[in-house]
């Protein structure tokens, strides 16, 4: 399954630096540990849920990377046909 170079974990760790949040905010608003969040920041994918509750904490859309890369994928698929 082709991933379209989208590497989760990173966008959020860039993305909480960008909003000049720790990892230690992000770790209680989602009750995990810091621990498990430098691990997350690791994943190039996560599951739906965890990142359910990283958009809402940190009030930002992650999965628009993925609509975007689906969208990308339609259209190319459009255009061979």
């Amino acid at each position: 399954m082709e991933h379209h170079n989208i590497h989760i974990g990173q966008l959020i760790r860039e993305q909480l630096k960008a909003d000049q949040r720790s990892v230690s905010w992000l770790a209680r608003e989602i009750g995990c540990t810091r621990n498990h969040l430098y691990k997350v920041f690791r994943k190039p994918s996560l599951e739906g849920e965890l990142l359910l509750a990283i958009s809402l904490a940190m009030n930002f859309n992650f999965f628009q990377y993925y609509t975007a890369a689906f969208l990308e994928s339609i259209k190319a698929r459009i255009g061979e046909e």
